[in-house]
Formats: C-alpha cells, sequence, structure tokens
C-alpha cells in the first residue's frame, strides 16, 4: 500500500504533527510506502520522502507527481477557505482513495462550526472525501450534519506516543538549569496563541509561590503571543522562576514533562489535546480547561476562572508525587487508520 499523508510535519511538534508521524512509522514499520507533504509555513530540505513545497503550485505539482494509493489529509483549527480549497484538491485524483482526518476537536461547538450547514461549501466539500475520521464523537455528529455518509466516517482518537530515543534523558541546558532550581515545576506545552490563555498561569505564579516557594512554570511552544508574553513575564514579580522556552524537541520536551510536578492545559477552546495523553502516559498530572474530550484522571476546571485555577494547583502540589507510567505499547487506534484505508480500498476495486 502507498500512502501519501499531508498535514503539519515537526518541527514544531504539536498534537497533529505527533500523530502524522506516528501513522507513518506505523506504515513503514508494516513494510508499506508512505510519504509526506508538509502543508505549514516551516519548512527545511526535501528528504527521506518528505516534502516541503515553497507554495500551492509546488504542492499541486506534487500531488500529480506521487504515485499513492491512499491520500490522507491532516487538519486542525477551522475549515478556512485556504484549508477547503486544498482539501478539494486532494480529492480530485482519480484512482486513489481521499482520506481526511479533522482534528479540531471544538470546532463543532464554535459559532464557525454551528453556521455552518450541508449546503454551505464546506459541506460540499467534506462529502467528497471517500472517508473521514473524527478524533472524537462531536466531530463525528458534526460530518453527519453535513450529509458526510456514515460508513464514509469512523471515530478515532489520535495516537499519543512515548519516543523511544535514548536522547530523550538529555534536555537543553535552560531547561536542565531551570529544574535544577526549582522543586515544584508547571509546564505548560502549546502554542502561544490566545486560545490557550496563557496570561492566566503567568498570573498565577505569585500566589503559587506564596505556599510553594520552590515553584516554577515551564512555557513550551512558540507562536504570535510570543512577545507579547514575554513582556507580561518581565513584569511579573516572579519573572526569574518564569521559563519561555520557545520549540523544545519533541524527546526533551517529553523528558521535561516528565520531570514537571504538573501539567497545565488552561484553554478558551480545545479538544483532545494529544500533550495531555502524553503527559498521563508519563504520570505527570494535569490540570485543564474542561472539554467534554478530556480523558480520565485529568483535573478539570472552569474556563478562565484563576481562582479555580490556584485551588487545583494546590490540591495538587500538596499530593504526594506518585509516578505512575502508563503503558504505551496500544497502537490499536493507529491499526483502526490502516484498516479504515484497506476498506477504502476494497470498496474501490470490489
Amino acid at each position: 500500500m502507498r500512502v501519501l499523508l499531508l498535514g503539519p510535519y515537526p518541527p514544531p511538534h504539536g498534537g497533529v504533527q505527533t500523530n502524522l508521524v506516528a501513522i507513518r512509522a506505523f506504515l513503514l514499520k508494516r513494510g508499506d510506502s508512505c510519504a509526506v507533504i508538509n502543508i505549514t509555513r516551516h519548512r527545511t530540505a526535501d528528504a527521506d520522502e518528505v516534502y516541503y513545497p515553497k507554495g500551492p503550485l509546488q504542492l499541486l505539482q506534487l500531488l500529480a507527481r506521487l504515485r499513492y494509493d491512499v491520500l490522507h489529509l491532516h487538519i486542525g483549527g477551522m475549515l478556512t477557505s485556504r484549508l477547503l480549497a486544498l482539501s478539494l484538491a486532494c480529492t480530485l485524483r482519480p484512482g486513489t482513495k481521499s482520506v481526511m482526518t479533522f482534528h479540531s476537536g471544538g470546532f463543532p461547538s464554535s459559532p464557525e462550526g454551528q453556521s455552518l450547514g450541508p449546503a454551505s461549501f464546506a459541506g460540499c466539500v467534506l462529502r467528497r472525501f471517500d472517508g473521514i475520521i473524527g478524533v472524537n464523537q462531536e466531530i463525528v455528529g458534526f460530518l453527519h450534519k453535513m450529509r458526510v455518509p456514515a460508513h464514509h466516517t469512523r471515530c478515532i482518537s489520535p495516537y499519543a506516543f512515548l519516543p523511544n530515543d535514548p536522547s530523550a534523558s538529555s534536555l537543553p541546558a535552560p531547561l536542565a538549569a531551570f529544574f535544577a532550581t526549582h522543586d515544584h515545576v508547571l509546564i505548560s506545552v502549546g502554542l502561544l496563541e490566545p486560545e490557550y490563555d496563557l496570561a492566566l498561569q503567568i498570573d498565577a505564579v505569585p500566589h503559587v509561590r506564596q505556599k510553594f516557594p520552590n515553584a516554577g512554570l515551564l512555557l513550551i511552544g512558540s507562536g504570535s503571543l510570543e512577545a507579547e508574553l514575554r513582556a507580561r513575564i518581565a513584569a511579573n514579580p516572579c519573572d526569574p522562576h518564569i521559563l519561555l522556552a520557545g520549540d523544545v524537541p519533541h524527546a526533551a520536551t517529553m523528558e521535561a514533562v516528565s520531570r514537571s510536578r504538573l501539567m497545565l492545559r488552561t484553554t478558551l477552546y480545545d479538544g483532545d489535546a494529544l500533550s495531555v495523553r502524553e503527559a498521563l502516559q508519563l504520570g505527570t498530572p494535569v490540570i485543564a480547561t474542561e472539554t467534554a474530550m478530556r480523558p480520565a484522571g485529568v483535573h478539570l476546571m472552569p474556563k478562565s476562572d484563576a481562582q479555580a485555577l490556584l485551588r487545583a494547583i494546590e490540591q495538587e502540589l500538596q499530593q504526594p508525587a506518585v509516578r505512575e507510567e502508563r503503558a504505551s505499547g496500544d497502537e490499536s487506534n493507529l491499526q483502526s487508520v490502516i484498516d479504515f484505508y484497506q476498506d477504502l480500498l476494497k470498496a474501490k476495486t470490489g
């Protein structure tokens, strides 16, 4: 089987990237062929059948040139006109099966999602795919609302995996120094964007340190708010105890999560975050804004509630630190993706 994956490819590492990398690794382990086209602004040299087109024209040329049986597009966020145009292009090649995974867990309940109907351009494009994977039941329900046939949809949760790279035990120097000087590290892993409500975390640090003087906050990720957040941190009385680390290699990020006392996931808008599942796998407790997609074991809090966040942090830090690392060998969701491919290909030839 020859598969072409389209989506964000690391670096940087994020939830969608993690799932895409896991699917590719699983396919290659099976002996299948799998190429990747990165569709983000982050580019490097093409290598090992991973392509970084410089614009829409190069991307379309790759779609026309590469040979594949299944084309699998991964998207998150909003269904923008750009993404819908790309989605339409992915469904036009004859003789292949087109698949989309829609990772944006909270989209169906957003104003944009609520405004869409079956007759919209988005609805028409979605129905052109041979198969669509939703990462939760809310997305699958949205697809049915768009009149995507039920037999064309699957609900498959994304795969959160632990790295096997021995270099995972090494941290970049700034992170290593931060852990050396702080006993209770609170960590946040995600984009530096408005929907992650990171100001709430930064403003909580002085209050946390009143009861836990050796606490610190480590923020990993990049985004449009970087300059604004750095200024907010500089104005915070606990500036030395807040580290905005930028993008960090995935293995080192996982090591940082494993060493942290708590992960914080404060969001205004969120789906099924892979960073949350990875933290739980590593045995790191998670405090997260309540959504319908949180896995079991997460300490839930209301959106944008500073007092609730402080109460949750205090409650968790008062508990003894117990590490119960969870097994990471379950690849059943990856196998479900492959089974979906094979069902579609059988339908093609049957």
